[in-house]
């Protein structure tokens, strides 16, 4: 090996190992952000004190200071308290969404990969056509059946990420299906429901939290995006995409009424990604 040669191997292990590092430090990050959430969730009380519904019409547009570190709203509401205590209900909108399309997606997932060549056929057209229509646009389209707020917002935002969970838990069943351990399996002389029941299925729950995380920012993402657009939780509910629609006739005077709640479901939204791929490679690795 030449001089270049070493050269490059070397910068090629530092650039690895800055990779690894940087990796590894948004994984912490994002834990850490998690770890505010869960906190804000189960006690906001120990983040903040202030009534997330209490007014103060001389104090509206007041901007981020100590006294109120985010601002205050068009009614004199503190952002960073609505912010804190809004998050149980963006979160709790979310996780119930990604139970529904969790719920789903396995039946339709498992119905498909693991049931006869005829449910296959049915379950993976079902499955291809839903597929084919944003989560947005079938939360829409069940909206204008169900009508406006929390509960129907729930329901339309989990229906519309079924066929994307659907697709994933299908393609991690058919490669469980083939592996080695199933014939063996078979081989032993073992029924179709006891090869499903024992073997098959527990390798596919394996990496469902990982996917249940991951598509847990997606509904937040989704709902709040229909909370901005008045579908969701109705004013003054402090959940993050009210708290977007709120200020977005102040943005040139007051920018921080949508600022800030956005930068919540960015963060949020960021920090259960980044976390949920680290989960996955390590599973991975395992």
């Amino acid at each position: 090996m030449n001089a270049a040669q070493a050269a490059a191997a070397v910068n090629i292990s530092r650039v690895r190992d800055w990779r690894k590092g940087s990796s590894r430090l948004g994984a912490y990050l994002a834990f850490a952000f998690i770890g505010i959430l869960a906190i804000a969730t189960v006690a906001p009380k120990v983040l903040t004190r202030t009534d997330p519904y209490a007014t103060d019409p001389s104090a509206a547009f007041t901007g981020p200071t100590l006294a109120h570190v985010f601002g205050t709203d068009h009614a004199g509401r503190d952002v960073f308290s609505r912010i804190v205590y809004g998050t149980q209900q963006s979160l709790l909108i979310g996780v119930l969404a990604t139970t529904i399309g969790l719920i789903g997606g396995l039946v339709l997932g498992l119905g498909s990969a693991l049931g006869p060549r005829a449910a296959d056929l049915v379950l993976g057209r079902i499955i291809e056509v839903m597929f084919a229509f944003p989560v947005i646009l079938t939360a829409l389209m069940l909206i204008s059946i169900l009508g406006s707020g929390a509960g129907p917002l729930i329901v339309a935002v989990g229906v519309g990420v079924i066929p994307d969970t659907a697709r994933l838990i299908r393609a991690q069943a058919l490669k469980v299906r083939s592996m080695d351990y199933v014939v063996a399996s078979r081989a032993l002389g073992r029924s179709k429901a006891q090869v499903v029941a024992r073997t098959v299925v527990p390798n596919v729950a394996r990496p469902i939290f990982v996917i249940a995380t991951i598509g847990l920012g997606q509904t937040i993402l989704a709902a709040s995006g229909l909370s901005f657009l008045g579908l969701g939780a109705p004013p003054p509910s402090p959940e993050w995409g009210t708290m977007l629609a709120d200020g977005r006739d102040y943005l040139l005077i007051a920018w921080w009424i949508s600022f800030f709640p956005g930068m919540a479901i960015v963060l949020t939204v960021l920090s259960l990604t980044v976390g949920a791929r680290h989960l996955q490679r390590r599973l991975e690795h395992r």
